[in-house]
């Protein structure tokens, strides 16, 4: 029995202000059965202690799992009779640690779901929890992450200020980073300069800021610390790149599509040199650019696209290529395409692979097409 009683301590130590007088097991549930000891409390009101029990009543209570299955703590606690006249009549013992008022967890089990919700919020965190053995509705986990704690603040050395939006196109707002831990500091509910300016000098100690190219930033970091390192963040810069890049691609998608096959003089490219030649026109007899748009049933922004292209041929694209195993077999089939009469494909197929064409037929096809 002594052997018993000691398992029993050990593996519920975290209740050890209760008094446990039985443990059921019933399958997938643990039921355990425990009571407030015998001692005096003092009155939350008037705080005279007293041992005059006025009732009893039940708490039913959800703990840690055990071995993977729940562990559900039937409680009775006492009602107390306040010695002292004019104050409250009776009060509920309250066991802080193990009984917190008005709740259905032990503060443990509470903990324990705080901790996997802090990380994984709504419905991940519950697919977690459940496979602790521990039932929770989303609602439920979202709500304990309200009631968690905020941890205590502390002023990052390197701050990145970065604006996203809470309604796109309609409202933004600023968020505040520590670049070095990655963690939020602080949300803004604007994008304006006074903002962060107040919140930096309500907060020294910042010696970096890591940005977006945004001037507003800029402005307010250099009025509240002017001695402050001003950097761009990485995700910026590599952006910030990419779009310079790809404006210079764009630039020259003519001289790119010299570098592989000409591009088809289907029909949307005719449509683009007509198009092209009939804005010029327009451009030339000196209608307006909104004119020209509504006489030709396009939109401005393509007027002003094909206005800014000094030939036909910057608007059309070059296709998608990629290298193919009938590259270096392409000038010896532009010679005997151009060679009257025209050969046959297969014919062609034939001559290649006899020069050490390794690929499929179809792939020759789909080329020659």
């Amino acid at each position: 029995m002594d052997g018993a009683d000691h398992l029993i301590e050990l593996v519920f130590s975290g209740l050890s202000p209760l008094v446990v007088e039985d443990v059921a097991d019933e399958g997938e549930l643990v039921r355990l059965r425990a009571r407030t000891p015998e001692r005096p409390v003092a009155c939350p009101g008037c705080g005279v202690v007293t041992s005059r029990v006025h009732s009893y009543h039940e708490r039913t209570l959800a703990d840690v799992a055990i071995d993977a299955r729940r562990v559900l703590m039937i409680v009775r606690v006492r009602r107390l009779v306040c010695p002292t006249r004019g104050c409250r009549q009776t009060f509920r013992e309250q066991l802080p640690g193990v009984l917190e008022r008005y709740q259905r967890r032990t503060d443990r089990l509470a903990a324990q779901t705080g901790a996997v919700v802090r990380e994984l919020a709504g419905r991940a965190g519950v697919r977690v929890l459940s496979a602790l053995a521990i039932r929770l509705s989303r609602h439920s986990a979202l709500r304990s992450l309200l009631r968690l704690p905020l941890p205590p603040f502390e002023v990052p050395r390197v701050l990145g200020v970065d604006g996203f939006a809470l309604r796109r196109r309609r409202r933004y707002a600023t968020i505040l980073i520590d670049a070095q831990t990655r963690r939020r500091v602080d949300v803004l509910p604007d994008r304006g300069a006074d903002g962060l300016e107040a919140w930096l000098r309500a907060h020294p100690g910042v010696q970096v800021v890591c940005r977006d190219g945004s001037g507003t930033y800029a402005e307010a970091v250099r009025r509240a610390l002017p001695n402050a390192v001003r950097a761009s963040d990485r995700w910026h810069l590599w952006h910030d790149l990419a779009q310079v890049a790809l404006t210079e691609v764009a630039a020259h998608s003519g001289c790119w599509a010299k570098a592989g096959p000409p591009p088809n003089d289907g029909p949307r490219a005719q449509t683009t040199r007509q198009r092209w030649q009939q804005v010029h026109d327009l451009l030339d007899q000196g209608v307006g650019l909104l004119d020209c748009a509504r006489r030709l049933n396009l939109g401005l922004n393509t007027v002003k696209r094909y206005a800014r292209a000094s030939k036909p041929e910057r608007l059309v694209r070059a296709p998608l290529y990629r290298p193919t195993l009938v590259d270096p077999y392409r000038d010896h089939l532009k010679r005997r395409r151009a060679e009257p009469p025209a050969v046959p494909v297969l014919h062609l197929f034939h001559e290649i692979t006899q020069q050490g064409y390794t690929g499929s037929h179809n792939l020759f096809v789909r080329y020659i097409n």
